[in-house]
């Protein structure tokens, strides 16, 4: 169902990607650039990582400090976060204000450093995009 673009010799337009990720998952992404915009100074790079299993999509970086990836999906897309060990004490202040998705997502990471992780979150709703403003703020303090 939740089908990503895997064609590495096709990098998708922003058109084609508005078309694939369905109005409501476009404007959840457009509400998590604007808020990227608002409180950092952004970078957004087209991507093609981690082998091919993970497909196309966006790199967000605040100057050098790497924020998170975003995947397109069908119908969705996926936030890929890597929290390190530096990060764990913020994401646990959070946690009680996140939804259960984000709890479990957490509580279930894949492990990186001694206590931190890398989550995937799939955002499929309009309330789920507050869940990744909160964990990126965990990561990196906004600057505005």
């Amino acid at each position: 169902m939740y089908e990503r673009l895997l064609d590495k010799s096709a990098p998708p337009s922003e058109n084609f990607i508005k078309e694939y990720l369905g109005t409501e998952s476009y404007n959840n992404l457009l509400q998590l650039e604007q808020y990227l915009k608002d409180h950092y100074s952004i970078k957004r790079e087209m991507k093609f990582p981690f082998g091919n299993n993970y497909g196309w999509g966006y790199k967000y970086s605040h100057h050098s400090s790497h924020l998170c990836y975003l995947f397109f999906e069908s119908g969705a897309f996926t936030v890929t976060l890597q929290l390190g060990d530096s990060c764990v004490p913020a994401v646990e202040k959070v946690l009680p204000n996140l939804s259960q998705k984000a709890n479990d997502l957490w509580k279930n990471r894949y492990p990186c450093g001694k206590q931190g992780g890398w989550i995937h979150y799939r955002v499929i709703n309009n309330n789920e995009v507050n869940d990744i403003f909160e964990l990126i703020k965990a990561k990196k303090r906004a600057i505005r």
